[in-house]
């Protein structure tokens, strides 16, 4: 039963991965080619960020189980300090070589800040956690916004280090990809059933011996990293850059799009990312009505998510069911 069950994980993981590849080929495809529009090559890195964030978001409140609200905070930490490594390294290293850097730079940082915010937040759970790290989130924007070496409110003129959207897009790529396959391989590890031990029963947990501090800061500290991370490829594709852009309406941004995905499942959270984040472009032409029809569709994906039957819906069409339905049709051919 084991091994089924396990084949089962290996098999979503699977079409997850090879779902991301077809489509990022796709667009890679149309960029390099000059066939994407302005539209769609100014969305790709932004989109990237997103999925990054939500997936990484995810590991938080999907796994772990705990409702953040600060994870803007951690990508403006990143953000703000790779960009400045980025622009100081800017005349020495070439894109190829600053960028990674960079971005592991603006990471390790960000990972530091949610240490620093988790060691006593976590002591905290649901309402309350989520107010101390939407407060933090609020302290960390309002810092950034009045230091001098960071652009104060005018923001960070990050044009020395600008890049365009086909300079960027293998960065975004690869993060991408480093992001899902680490939060599937952390799903499928002991780590991963030891946090989501702690998820369904932190009494249970810290009965059996699972170091339930331990493993909720690992959880919170590599959520923060790839948020910083993002936040470095975020900030490169942006002439200027303001903290107040990272407010609370972005962490809920996010929050929204883990949601709406379902807890603890990456691909939801990628599908939603692209769907809530490219709809308003989409609907840019109808703009007197662009926001009514988003929200129609935020409503009407929160009701079939709570429905048990569009659950079961949902595993009926699964890409594996239906392979065996061709499968069996094939057999029920009659050969001549």
């Amino acid at each position: 039963m084991e091994k089924i069950n396990q084949k089962r994980h290996i098999s979503k993981n699977t079409v997850t991965v090879c779902m991301v590849a077809v489509l990022y080929a796709v667009v890679s495809a149309l960029l390099y080619t000059d066939n994407a529009g302005r539209q769609l090559s100014n969305m790709l890195i932004s989109l990237s960020s997103y999925i990054v964030l939500a997936v990484s978001l995810n590991l938080v409140v999907g796994l772990l189980g705990e409702l953040s609200l600060g994870h803007a905070g951690f990508m403006s930490v990143g953000l703000f300090s790779g960009c400045l490594l980025s622009i100081q390294l800017a005349k020495l290293l070439p894109l190829a070589v600053r960028l990674p850097v960079s971005m592991l730079f603006g990471g390790v940082v960000a990972a530091v800040f949610g240490l620093l915010i988790g060691l006593p937040a976590l002591r905290l759970k649901g309402d309350y956690l989520a107010i101390v790290t939407l407060a933090c989130g609020e302290i960390i924007k309002n810092v950034i916004t009045n230091l001098k070496f960071t652009g104060g409110a005018l923001g960070l003129d990050t044009m020395e280090i600008y890049s365009d959207t086909k300079s960027l897009l293998p960065f975004a790529i690869v993060l991408v990809f480093l992001t899902i396959l680490v939060m599937m391989n952390l799903k499928k590890s002991k780590c991963g059933r030891a946090i989501m031990a702690i998820r369904d029963n932190r009494i249970a947990a810290e009965s059996s011996g699972i170091n339930v501090t331990y493993y909720k800061l690992m959880v919170f500290v590599i959520a923060a990293f790839f948020a910083g991370a993002a936040g470095t490829l975020y900030g490169h594709s942006y002439a200027n850059i303001k903290a107040n852009t990272f407010d609370y309406n972005m962490s809920i941004e996010i929050l929204v799009i883990v949601v709406l995905g379902g807890m603890g499942s990456v691909r939801g959270s990628i599908i939603a990312a692209i769907i809530l984040k490219a709809l308003p472009e989409l609907l840019r032409d109808i703009a007197d009505y662009r926001m009514l029809v988003y929200s129609v569709l935020l409503i009407v994906i929160m009701i079939l998510n709570a429905s048990p039957k569009f659950a079961e819906l949902k595993g009926r069409w699964s890409i594996r069911n239906f392979a065996k339905l061709l499968q069996k049709k094939d057999k029920e051919v009659p050969q001549k």
